[in-house]
């Protein structure tokens, strides 16, 4: 079981990054799927998600307006477009794939790639 993210790295002020989180082992189509991000004060701050279907799109209030999550099912891989970044943005990007059936619960996490905005 694999979560592969990728497009990380150093971006300027204003500028756009699409991340990718790319699956394998597992029944993809069936994870909702979320980007999350350290936040001071607690552990995690939700940064988008997309339901196993894709038809349903959460964002937090920080990124609302700016990210837009994806996801293609036939490649087994979620894309988060990230556009007018701001050094506020600078983390460690989390992918993660939760499914939930009647009693059973079930996560897979990514790596964490670094998101670094600065001029």
């Amino acid at each position: 079981v694999q979560l592969v993210e990728s497009g990380g790295g150093l971006v300027q002020p204003g500028g756009s990054r699409r991340r990718s989180c790319a699956a394998s082992g597992f029944t993809f189509s069936r994870y909702r799927i979320s980007w999350y991000r350290p936040a001071s004060g607690k552990e995690r701050e939700l940064v988008a998600l997309i339901t196993n279907d894709g038809g349903t799109t959460e964002y937090g209030d920080s990124v609302k307006g700016r990210f837009t999550i994806s996801r293609d099912n036939t490649k087994n891989t979620v894309y988060l477009q990230m556009n007018n970044l701001k050094p506020e943005d600078t983390a460690v990007y989390y992918c993660n794939a939760h499914m939930e059936f009647l009693k059973f619960k079930n996560d897979y996490w990514g790596q964490g790639t670094q998101v670094t905005v600065s001029s």
